[in-house]
């Protein structure tokens, strides 16, 4: 009787036969026949249904428990499946409890007791080949699939693995089987490397898909990490229990690359749109400043020039040489005081302009050899009417230095506005001093000297006795439009008071908008130089270390 339809028979289903009695071998082969299948051989031991499977690759075996040798058809089975994937039938005369169950172990697609009936026969193979076929289906999705994926059940016993998640974790199928999850999938926090939980565990006690954190390592078996993402859901079998897991995870390592690297771009394009946005205020600041100083300078200069004709007319008229010296007096001071303040405003406009000069890197230089024994003194100089008028001790340390080649109008502007400021804040009966020497690792503790000797500078010093400047205010001498509190400024205007023959063109001295040290810092930096401040023990000194040779950086 043939069963097998017409649609069948055009993939004729072979089928080795592991029988050790021989009749029943024979009879199995010709139902076979008559059903439509093909009979590929006829063996009686385990060893030779190993050997036979692998050499025929048979669609089905149709397996006796009892064998010859040492192994018997159980053993062979689970072998043959576990290396070649094909299904077995036991067709056995025997239906022990015990027999059963190690049957069963193997997961068998069919159990038949002998006598075997065509029809039974029948069923057993069309039913195996359905499931086979539709596992073989489900096994080549999940074979095929990118992501990893790992089975346990209620026991957290791992019962499969996809080929993605055996080279993810390092452990293959036949490792992993029924070991406990926790051996195979260890998974830790990427911040703490301690261990997080498992979401396959979250999965079985909350019932419900848990996902992976944003920031999880797998420590496969080698001891390697890696960055994986995904999620794990409960299984339930047809009355709604919870009969296990399953987790589809992934190397996230690719995505986290392309993330990063849009990050990288997105960062990058707005730097691109602040750095546009910042050069687009710097030329509003720059246009502000070139059109306020013009609009500034020329009322000034304009009034200069109005105090200059102003005092001609006086003398022309005989009205300063007047013989009632209060009105000559009192006439004069005021015409000193708006000189003195309308050059003042001047200064401050060039200031401003000599910053934005300095910050754009446009700042003239002109390099000049200078003999600091001899230059030194020519500075001073110019502040001894001062000095003498606080009556204020001015001491010049002029060791025989070698000439350093610098910018002459920098350097000139950098230590009258440190003696300025020294002879400001100096008290009557103080000192200041001003002492030029190489610079070396004993002397300069504030600076960080070259090993090189090919590369030497020399230190400028200019200190002042009487005044301290508190620690938390010398942080921010040096900031654009920083000014010394009131207090110390009180103070000193108070010492001062005590003297009227100071002249009245440092009356506006003592005023300041903050930027005198901000310009001096700037300028010493543009000369390739640093400049330090330190106040303790009743002294302040102000420290400029410039190289002896100012590099061309212009090329």
């Amino acid at each position: 009787m043939n069963m097998i339809s017409e649609t069948q028979t055009t993939n004729i289903v072979k089928i080795l036969i592991v029988e050790d009695e021989f009749i029943l071998a024979i009879n199995l082969q010709e139902s076979l026949q008559s059903l439509g299948y093909s009979s590929v051989d006829i063996v009686d031991t385990a060893e030779a249904a190993i050997e036979k499977a692998t050499q025929l690759r048979p669609n089905l075996i149709l397996m006796d428990i009892r064998l010859r040798g040492e192994m018997d058809g159980i053993q062979a089975a689970e072998q043959i499946w576990n290396r070649l994937q094909i299904p077995v039938i036991y067709v056995t005369g025997h239906s022990d409890k015990s027999t059963v169950e190690r049957a069963t172990l193997t997961s068998p697609f069919g159990y038949i007791l002998k006598p075997v009936r065509e029809q039974e026969l029948y069923v057993a193979i069309q039913t195996t080949l359905t499931r086979y076929e539709r596992e073989q289906f489900l096994s080549s999705v999940l074979r095929g699939m990118g992501d990893g994926v790992i089975v346990i059940d209620s026991q957290l016993r791992v019962k499969y693995l996809n080929p993605m998640a055996e080279a993810l974790t390092g452990w293959r199928l036949d490792e992993a089987k029924n070991q406990m999850l926790d051996q195979v999938m260890k998974l830790v926090d990427e911040k703490t490397l301690s261990p997080t939980n498992n979401p396959l565990i979250s999965a079985l006690v909350e019932q419900s898909t848990i996902y992976l954190g944003n920031r999880v390592l797998l420590i496969n078996k080698n001891g390697t990490t890696i960055p994986v993402a995904d999620s794990a859901t409960p299984l339930r079998n047809y009355d709604g229990e919870v009969t296990g897991a399953v987790m589809v995870f992934r190397d996230d390592t690719q995505r986290r690359l392309i993330e990063e690297r849009n990050f990288a771009a997105e960062r990058a394009q707005q730097l691109e749109i602040q750095m546009a946005e910042i050069q687009r205020l710097n030329q509003l600041k720059e246009d502000f400043l070139r059109a306020t100083s013009h609009e500034m300078r020329t009322p000034l200069s304009n009034i200069k020039m109005a105090i200059t004709v102003l005092e001609t007319i006086l003398n022309q008229g005989r009205i300063l040489p007047s013989q009632l010296p209060d009105t000559s007096s009192t006439v004069s001071f005021y015409l000193n005081i708006l000189r003195n303040e309308c050059e003042r405003e001047l200064d401050l406009v060039d200031d401003l302009l000599n910053m934005r000069f300095i910050d754009a890197g446009v700042y003239p230089l002109e390099y000049t050899s200078i003999q600091l024994q001899f230059w030194l003194p020519h500075i001073i100089e110019s502040f001894q009417q001062r000095l003498q008028a606080r009556r204020q001790i001015l001491e010049v340390v002029e060791p025989n230095l070698p000439p350093i080649v610098t910018d002459l109008a920098i350097l000139t502007r950098i230590i009258s506005e440190l003696l300025n400021n020294a002879c400001k804040y100096t008290a009557p009966g103080e000192n200041i001093t001003v002492t030029a020497q190489l610079a070396s690792t004993t002397n300069s503790q504030s600076f960080d000297v070259s090993p090189n000797p090919e590369i030497s500078s020399v230190q400028i010093t200019i200190s002042n006795s009487g005044v301290e400047i508190p620690i938390e205010e010398q942080t921010r001498i040096f900031d654009l439009f920083y000014r010394i509190p009131e207090t110390i400024i009180k103070e000193q205007s108070l010492i001062l008071d005590l003297f009227d023959d100071i002249s009245v063109s440092e009356l506006g001295q003592s005023s300041s908008v903050g930027l005198g040290l901000a310009l001096v810092k700037k300028l010493v930096e543009y000369l390739q130089g640093k400049i330090a401040l330190s106040s303790s023990q009743g002294w302040t000194r102000f420290t400029v270390e410039l190289p002896f040779t100012l590099v061309n950086t212009d090329n």
